[in-house]
């Protein structure tokens, strides 16, 4: 697959004027309702789908096959993301009008993390060709991990991430509107905000770390791989504010992620002994979360929206009035000090 690179320069501009149209959509602080999360998660899905239809039509239906493999493999595990987001926001008791900050620049982050791990697995594959055995055997055994620990949840507030930002980074208790830092009584200290945002970002690189050789599994081309990464997560911020409040009825899902990311697996060990068609590779993911899908929301019939539930890492709160006037904004601050 030959990609020009004015080809990578076009999707990188078009990628940065999304984030660009979605930042100032939403440049307000304001809870997101499901309608308005349903419009936007058809906006970025229609987005992701065009793009594949281009690949198709330029480069064929192979290179396009192998695009939407990767789509959809990186979109079904991003709903296991959002569940941990959910559980992190509700331990920190973020108010719903701050999440989509978070969210945009944890997004932001993972887009680029995620350039970086792809560049770096595509130069190992390039240069060590057996690396694709050791993915293999990894996605496998993180499969079967995965279904294992089905039953089990994450907890916030026993992450030894959590306790190194509070042992080395002074914290208020309250949030500051959407700051992530503010200056306190001469000092400079984080807010709430600023911890969950460490957090999003940890848990998109753990995420990355299954999901980028998953699609290799199904594409060696970087190009694809990236913008099926790209795409998908473009779309995790609206599929958040739309499945949050739902996500206790996917029951099977992660029974489902386990067996995708075994089946890539065991089709990546066979790569040299057996050649498995991109399109039964997409058929094959495309039924197991179906299917998990299906039979979860049967299991969960008649069961509404409702908040997850899960330990507090703490007391926290929105700021009073006269805190907030007493609060400084830390690059304001620094500008009038350098005036004078």
């Amino acid at each position: 697959m030959s990609v020009p690179l004015w080809a990578w320069f076009a999707v990188l501009g078009v990628i940065l004027a999304m984030l660009v149209i979605d930042l100032v959509a939403h440049r307000k602080a304001h809870v997101i309702g499901v309608r308005e999360a349903a419009v936007w998660s058809v906006v970025w899905v229609t987005l992701g789908v065009a793009f594949g239809v281009v690949i198709w039509t330029i480069w064929g239906a192979e290179f396009g096959q192998q695009y939407f493999a990767g789509y959809l493999i990186e979109k079904s595990l991003a709903v296991d993301n959002v569940f941990v987001w959910a559980i992190i926001f509700a331990a920190f008791a973020v108010p719903r009008e701050f999440q989509h900050r978070v969210l945009f620049l944890g997004v932001l982050g993972a887009l680029v993390f995620r350039g970086i791990f792809i560049a770096a697995g595509a130069a190992l594959i390039e240069n060590f060709s057996w690396v694709l055995y050791v993915f293999a055997a990894f996605l496998i055994y993180t499969g079967w991990r995965m279904f294992r620990s089905r039953n089990e949840h994450v907890h916030p507030e026993k992450s030894r991430v959590l306790r190194l930002f509070r042992r080395f980074v002074p914290m208020t208790d309250a949030y500051h509107g959407q700051k992530f830092l503010i200056r306190k009584g001469g000092v400079v200290v984080a807010t709430p905000l600023l911890a969950v945002l460490v957090l999003v970002e940890i848990t998109d690189i753990v995420f990355a770390v299954d999901s980028i050789p998953a699609i290799f599994a199904v594409t060696s081309e970087p190009f694809l791989v990236f913008t099926a990464n790209a795409f998908a997560i473009l779309g995790l911020r609206a599929m958040y504010f739309l499945l949050a409040d739902l996500i206790h009825r996917f029951v099977y899902l992660k029974v489902g992620l386990s067996f995708v990311l075994i089946w890539v697996g065991i089709k990546m060990l066979l790569l040299d002994v057996l050649y498995i068609p991109t399109t039964v590779s997409l058929a094959v993911v495309a039924t197991i979360i179906t299917v998990s899908i299906v039979v979860s929301l049967r299991a969960t019939r008649g069961q509404g929206r409702r908040a997850i539930e899960t330990e507090a890492a703490g007391a926290f709160r929105i700021a009073t009035a006269e805190e907030e006037a007493e609060a400084e904004p830390v690059f304001r601050r620094r500008a009038s000090a350098t005036r004078r």
